[in-house]
């Protein structure tokens, strides 16, 4: 079984329910639409997994208040230069400011709550709580690209269940599999929102993106899971993300891997990493089952990723920033 160590308490994993979607009628303040907003939580459709994770819904939960921290400093983009048209959108700056001080003043990290299951017929199953920590999760969450996974984890016999809140957002440039640099310019010289300082960054951008992705094939022939060559299907993953590369970082060879999309995502996402030994790590926030269809597992040798003291040095960044420890 696998174990999570928070706060210097070691907790077992028994099982993962991922990507429960923030949505408009849940949040509380970053709101889409014109509704009020409702405190219930949709977590899945009735069955017998959905049963046995939560019991009668009478354990204790958990937020960390470092999590919290961490969601507020990967949503701080979306906060400053909101993208969607939210009912408060002039005054988001400001709301972060206020959600970052009401969160440092927190005093523990350790944030217990409980929740029960509204009344609301099957199949359908809601939670709610009238704790402050749940209510907290509503105000800062930002509904479409957001969402919430929990852990469902046992310490001394006792069962927690750990609420964590992601955000699903990328502030940089989108990724494409095989760059065709003319076509990438076009969409970007026709885009009216762009500025012409912006657009000359980001064509400058794609050119560089087309550069250290051949130069990453020359040296990464395959990709290390799959053993797939077909550059057709093969992606220049960044080890350190573009986003948090300065120039040089951004087109260096050494600072990616070649992968194929589903290990690009995952890569990308935090949901793996690797140990300097070339061993994999496998966020507990992939469910188990998800972790056995996936045939990945934590301390599985990958013996052909491509890794030196150069790689070695971007990995330990993307383990300590971007990996979903």
């Amino acid at each position: 079984m696998n174990n999570i160590i928070i706060n210097e308490r070691r907790f077992d994993i028994i099982d993962t329910v991922e990507c429960i979607t923030i949505a408009d009628s849940f949040v509380k303040i970053n709101k889409i639409g014109t509704g009020h907003g409702e405190a219930k939580l949709y977590v899945g459709n009735y069955n017998d997994r959905l049963v046995e994770f939560w019991g009668d819904f009478s354990d204790r939960c958990f937020f960390l208040k470092s999590d919290f921290e961490k969601f507020l400093t990967d949503s701080k983009d979306e906060y400053l230069f909101p993208q969607q048209e939210y009912s408060n959108k002039d005054v988001m700056p400001k709301v972060y400011e206020k959600l970052r001080e009401k969160i440092s003043n927190l005093e523990n990290d350790f944030l217990e709550f409980n929740i029960y299951r509204s009344d609301v017929a099957l199949p359908r199953v809601y939670i709610n709580s009238d704790s402050d920590y749940y209510t907290l999760m509503r105000e800062v969450g930002i509904p479409n690209i957001s969402y919430v996974s929990i852990l469902k984890l046992k310490n001394n016999n006792k069962i927690y269940y750990y609420f964590k809140l992601f955000i699903d957002y990328k502030s940089d440039i989108v990724k494409f599999y095989r760059p065709r640099e003319r076509d990438q310019e076009n969409l970007i010289v026709k885009n009216d929102k762009i500025s012409k300082r912006s657009k000359e960054r980001l064509i400058s951008s794609r050119v560089g993106q087309g550069e250290y992705r051949t130069k990453l094939l020359n040296e990464c022939l395959f990709c290390p899971f799959t053993l797939v060559n077909d550059e057709r299907l093969l992606i220049a993953s960044h080890i350190k993300p573009w986003a948090d590369s300065n120039d040089r970082e951004k087109v260096d060879p050494k600072n990616g891997f070649i992968l194929t999309p589903t290990y690009d995502t995952l890569f990308d996402r935090g949901f793996i990493t690797f140990e300097n030994n070339k061993k994999l790590m496998v966020s507990p926030w992939i469910s188990p089952m998800n972790q056995n269809r996936l045939q990945i597992y934590t301390g599985k040798t990958i013996s052909k990723l491509p890794l030196d003291e150069k790689r070695i040095v971007y990995l330990e960044y993307h383990r300590k920033n971007v990996f979903k420890g």
